[in-house]
């Protein structure tokens, strides 16, 4: 939610799917324009199509239900799945001579926050292109509901990103939330009381995205751009001279450990967060400079900074809001989210126009402090997949932009800036990989009888998916 709210608003109506094929026929049509006016994607690659090609076939034909579960690292990747529905599977049938109704689209699962920061207009398209709404931080019975339903009876797939939010790394794979497990089990009950035979799939689908040329000069302009806006000497770097790996990687380490020392000293000094940074490592690193072959690479000190000042922004917000420190990372984001969108959108707001211009004001207050509190919960929101050690363990130019990127994420939004509104690096190719489709009917006696048992069955599934995806993930 990048724009600022200061207005309490009565609660966030459910916006029902109503898929449309005229709609879905025009974005596919037009999809290849708005792709290169709207990201950096040039080509659109796939692995294993056949795969899927069948099992739209068989979908068709009334022997099974699936899910596609695909891999969430950008905010490009759902167009780079339209690309491949619309575009690669129907190349592929007509291939394999393989019939397949049209259009070649899947309901899909989305945000319920997306168009509250996209625009309205963009629900409006959702609901066309047959896309359902879930809020992610509460039990959505109504989404939950809608989502159940075309799982097990709309005329199409349903796809979903099982990690819930983007990580901005191709190469790691964020842990799964169990909702899109627990939906694949709700489905085959559903078709079990319905008398229904269709097996019931979950379809893992990697995404990775790689330049076509290596952006080196690019990420280096974007690395000075971000020294000069935190207050570092901006290194002087030849634009004649061959990339410096070393080089831009001092530079990087550099930029993270000051932004770091920077938020530590901010959580600590205005919000009595217990943050220290460790002298010595302080010190070293303030001293070196980018050119420097001694600078540490101490990476596992690095990392637990990061997580202790991301537990102390939470904390922040969970403060405000009342909340007790509860799960992981993402679960303790999800949780603050929702609460802040219970101060935002409020339940006992139905009726706004009827409240006094003083109650009203009162609900104003509260909702702008609501949403600045939940900036603290945005800026860990991006930092949830980083390891310290991403880009030393391989210094692709895809991690090197990626890590880069993700502090230019950071340095928006301290200064206020839409961090949506990334700079573009250069042309890049998404390949997609379709993998093998994992039978959740199978595992049905598993899941079947108790709680403790629908609970271990639904843990299973959801890391096996993990595995698949992270398999995937992994480029030589």
């Amino acid at each position: 939610m990048p724009r600022t709210i200061r207005q309490a608003q009565p609660p966030l109506e459910f916006i029902p799917p109503k898929l449309n094929l005229f709609v879905v026929k025009m974005l596919q049509w037009l999809l290849p324009a708005i792709m290169r006016s709207r990201t950096a994607i040039r080509r659109v690659e796939a692995t294993n199509v056949e795969v899927l090609v069948d099992l739209l076939r068989q979908f068709h034909e009334g022997k099974i239900r699936f899910l596609l579960a695909f891999r969430h690292p950008s905010v490009n990747d759902p167009f780079s799945m339209a690309y491949l529905l619309g575009r690669i599977v129907p190349k592929v049938a007509r291939q394999q001579r393989v019939a397949l109704h049209r259009p070649i689209h899947a309901h899909f699962m989305y945000d319920r926050g997306i168009p509250l920061w996209a625009g309205s207009f963009m629900g409006w398209l959702y609901s066309q292109l047959g896309g359902t709404p879930i809020h992610r931080g509460k039990v959505d019975r109504v989404g939950l509901r809608s989502a159940r339903d075309l799982f097990a009876n709309g005329s199409l797939p349903l796809a979903a990103a099982p990690e819930g939010a983007t990580n901005g790394h191709t190469e790691i794979v964020s842990p799964l939330e169990p909702g899109l497990s627990q939906l694949a089990f709700w489905c085959v009950e559903d078709l079990r009381k319905a008398n229904r035979t269709e097996d019931v799939l979950v379809v893992p689908i990697g995404i990775q995205y790689r330049y076509i040329t290596p952006p080196w000069r690019e990420i280096d302009q974007l690395l000075s751009q971000l020294e000069a806006d935190t207050g570092l000497v901006v290194t002087a770097v030849n634009p004649q001279d061959a990339p410096n790996e070393r080089l831009l990687y001092g530079r990087l380490y550099r930029l993270g450990e000051h932004l770091l020392s920077l938020m530590e000293e901010f959580y600590s000094r205005f919000y009595q967060q217990p943050l220290s940074t460790p002298p010595s490592l302080e010190q070293d690193n303030r001293a070196a400079a980018p050119t420097d072959p001694g600078i540490p690479l101490s990476h596992e000190a690095f990392a637990v900074r990061l997580n202790t000042l991301m537990d102390a922004a939470l904390k922040v917000a969970e403060q405000y809001f009342n909340l007790q420190p509860k799960g992981s990372v993402i679960d303790r984001c999800r949780r603050l989210e929702q609460a802040g969108w219970d101060y935002i959108y409020r339940e006992d707001l139905k009726a706004i126009e009827q409240i006094s211009p003083l109650e009203h004001c009162l609900a104003d207050r509260i909702a702008e402090e609501a949403n600045h509190c939940l900036w603290h919960m945005r800026m860990v929101e991006s930092f949830v997949a980083v390891t310290g050690k991403y880009v030393l363990e391989k210094p692709s130019v895809e991690r090197f932009a990626e890590t880069t990127l993700l502090m230019w994420d950071m340095v928006a939004r301290i200064k206020g800036e839409n961090p949506f509104d990334r700079p573009k690096l250069g042309r890049l190719k998404a390949v997609l990989t379709i993998g093998q489709p994992l039978s959740v009917s199978d595992r049905w006696h598993d899941y079947e009888g108790n709680r403790r048992n629908a609970k271990q069955a639904v843990m299973t599934l959801t890391q096996d998916l993990q595995t698949a995806l992270e398999q995937m993930a992994v480029r030589e």
